[in-house]
């Protein structure tokens, strides 16, 4: 709703019936499946956030024409995709969530969580599923938000992708790019919402994972969920 030139109503509405649905889910599965359907929903609208698209609709206005990747094919994100990512915005999303996926891994290490036992993201091999699970709250405010960061202000331009028969990726630079604005991110302090002070991104994921461990034991009784606003 912060980000969007125009957010529609009804994905909107819909968001909210999904969220009210997912505390009233009874299974795993049933939690997948809304889960599933709020996703659509987000990236459905994803492209209403990229605020370079309509600027960047006369090819003639778009820098470095020669760009290895198609002027039409930068901003032009339709849904989600991975391995491989098949468009610019898909390749970033796809990094940073990867990033943002490893720093969940060592934040659950450093309580001495095993981050390979989830809730939501069932157990399987090679799969950090309770790094997964802990990433979901974070997923819109840092990996999106840095990549949105990217987009809007051409940080990484067109140049910086390799277009290949498998989809697209990201050449040296443009990874260098995108690593060092999440880690900017990442470093960004907020303040608390439980504890009232001030934090960096990267604190408020292991203070999260102490939050799990303290509602697992029993010393709370729900597990605080990380919200901005």
């Amino acid at each position: 709703m912060r980000n969007h030139l125009e957010p529609p109503a009804a994905t909107i509405l819909k968001l909210k019936q999904h969220a009210d649905a997912a505390l009233r889910a009874e299974s795993a599965e049933e939690l997948l499946g809304i889960e599933g359907g709020a996703a659509a929903a987000h990236f459905g609208q994803f492209s209403g956030m990229l605020k370079l698209e309509d600027e960047l609709a006369d090819k003639s206005q778009i820098p470095n024409p020669k760009s290895e990747i198609p002027a039409q094919l930068r901003f032009n994100f339709t849904h989600r995709n991975r391995r491989p990512p098949t468009d610019p915005v898909n390749a970033r999303l796809s990094l940073a969530y990867s990033l943002l996926a490893k720093d969940c891994t060592l934040a659950a290490l450093a309580v001495g969580f095993d981050p390979y036992v989830g809730f939501h993201h069932q157990p399987r091999f090679g799969r950090p599923a309770l790094a997964l699970d802990l990433m979901e709250e974070f997923r819109p405010i840092v990996a999106d938000s840095v990549v949105l960061f990217l987009v809007n202000t051409g940080t990484v331009a067109g140049d910086d992708f390799v277009r290949s028969s498998l989809g697209v990726a990201l050449k040296p630079e443009g990874r260098k790019r995108v690593i060092r604005d999440y880690e900017r991110r990442m470093e960004e302090e907020i303040t608390h919402p439980v504890f009232g002070y001030r934090v960096s991104y990267r604190r408020v994921l292991e203070v999260q994972c102490r939050l799990l461990a303290r509602h697992l034991m029993g010393e709370i009784d729900t597990y605080p969920e990380f919200k901005t606003r």
